[in-house]
């Protein structure tokens, strides 16, 4: 089935302050290789016959690329985003006002969350990370806003401090994940819930392999996760790498650039 996708041009991207492990604001960033990256991203999603919308980037906002952040969307319902970082937070109203001039019913978070950053949604519940950025409150607000049950899942390394960046949807009963991510109690819950998971690799999760975008049956993956792509194509995937390279400077991969819009009306 085809997905939308909501995605926001890198035309004010930079790395100008450090607020996760991967930033080095010294190193400098190219704002042009950044755009030609994130334009090679949004063509794969329409060559595979997805719909992308865009967002209008903001200037100052340098990490309004990264859409996934800006809100959840299931069921044509909207929980907005809070950041927890002030170089962010004006992205959230940005985000939710998009989809309010839609006709989407929106909710603004009372507790600080970071859209699909730290939520991802399958067919029947939605894995919401903790630990580093979003409240574990804001589990609860989503769950009782999108009528669907939310499993709460500790993040323990700084590396990964989005669920995103250490675990992803295959399909919608089934995920990839890299376990050192995650305290022993929520690797437990892991292995419950999806006992044929993809175990990812240190070293494929350190190349943020795990920010990836499947819709079912093609997985966008960042290029470097070598090791993972040859286990989804085992598994009967078609793998379609990606370059994001200037975006990691900032966290970012496939799915940081990318909030799918579920369930519109």
């Amino acid at each position: 089935m085809p997905r939308h996708f909501l995605m926001c041009r890198p035309d004010h991207f930079a790395v100008e302050y450090a607020i996760n492990p991967w930033m080095h604001p010294e190193a400098g960033s190219d704002r042009d290789l950044a755009v030609r990256q994130w334009e090679g991203l949004k063509a794969v999603y329409e060559s595979l016959g997805h719909q992308v919308s865009l967002i209008d980037p903001i200037e100052g906002l340098p990490d309004m690329v990264f859409a996934a952040n800006g809100a959840l969307v299931v069921g044509g319902r909207v929980y907005g985003a809070s950041f927890a970082f002030p170089q962010r937070v004006p992205e959230g109203p940005a985000y939710l006002r998009w989809f309010a001039e839609r006709g989407f019913e929106t909710l603004q978070a009372t507790h600080v969350n970071e859209g699909e950053g730290d939520f991802l949604a399958l067919d029947d519940v939605i894995l919401a990370g903790t630990g580093f950025r979003t409240d574990r409150a804001a589990h609860h607000e989503a769950q009782e806003f999108l009528g669907r049950p939310v499993v709460s899942l500790s993040l323990v390394d700084p590396r990964f401090y989005h669920l995103d960046t250490a675990l992803f949807p295959l399909d919608g009963r089934n995920v990839a994940y890299y376990p050192g991510a995650f305290s022993a109690g929520s690797r437990e819950v892991l292995r419950w819930l999806f006992p044929d998971a993809v175990l990812a690799t240190a070293l494929d999760a350190e190349v943020l392999g795990l920010n990836a975008v499947s819709d079912g049956s093609h997985v966008v993956i960042n290029s470097e996760a070598g090791d993972l792509q040859l286990e989804l194509k085992r598994r009967g995937y078609e793998v379609i790498p990606v370059e994001l390279s200037e975006l990691r400077k900032a966290g970012g991969g496939p799915k940081c650039c990318t909030l799918e819009i579920r369930g519109e009306n």
